[in-house]
């Protein structure tokens, strides 16, 4: 599988994922999604995340593994939170809209649905959630 792309190999400009798939049960998704934060690091970026993590920050531990200095160390987490400040996430969407919503005067069902989609996304909105909204708005139709 293919790491995802942080801009357009093309033209340099952003990229927006239109498609996800369930290998296990072939569920498509179709809608406007933004790659994440962590798709712009790098492969040596990632795994020393996956190290840090791995030891809970316990940066002897991470010495040990990688077998690099506390100021390399240090220098690298630098270099992954300057990677990730300069990514420009999306505008916050309402998170405060409820299961059920329907459009109302000023907003359409398609940018409800948009939203609900955005905060799957963004991580704030489980799957499930966002089938019971999404369903609240087509019973709203």
């Amino acid at each position: 599988m293919l790491k995802l792309f942080d801009k357009c190999p093309a033209c340099g400009g952003p990229i927006i994922i239109s498609e996800c798939k369930c290998e296990n049960c072939n569920l498509v998704m179709r809608a406007e999604f933004q790659p994440g934060p962590f798709s712009i690091l790098s492969a040596d970026q990632l795994t020393f995340v996956r190290v840090f993590l791995r030891a809970r920050g316990n940066l002897s531990e991470v010495e040990k593994v990688l077998g690099v200095s506390y100021p390399t160390i240090r220098n690298k987490l630098d270099e992954i939170n300057s990677t990730l400040d300069r990514v420009e996430m999306a505008p916050e969407t309402n998170t405060s809209k409820s299961a059920g919503t329907s459009a109302s005067a000023g907003t359409s069902a398609n940018e409800l649905r948009r939203a609900i989609l955005q905060q799957v996304s963004a991580g704030s909105l489980s799957l499930t959630d966002a089938l019971q909204q999404l369903k609240g708005l087509q019973g709203g139709k």
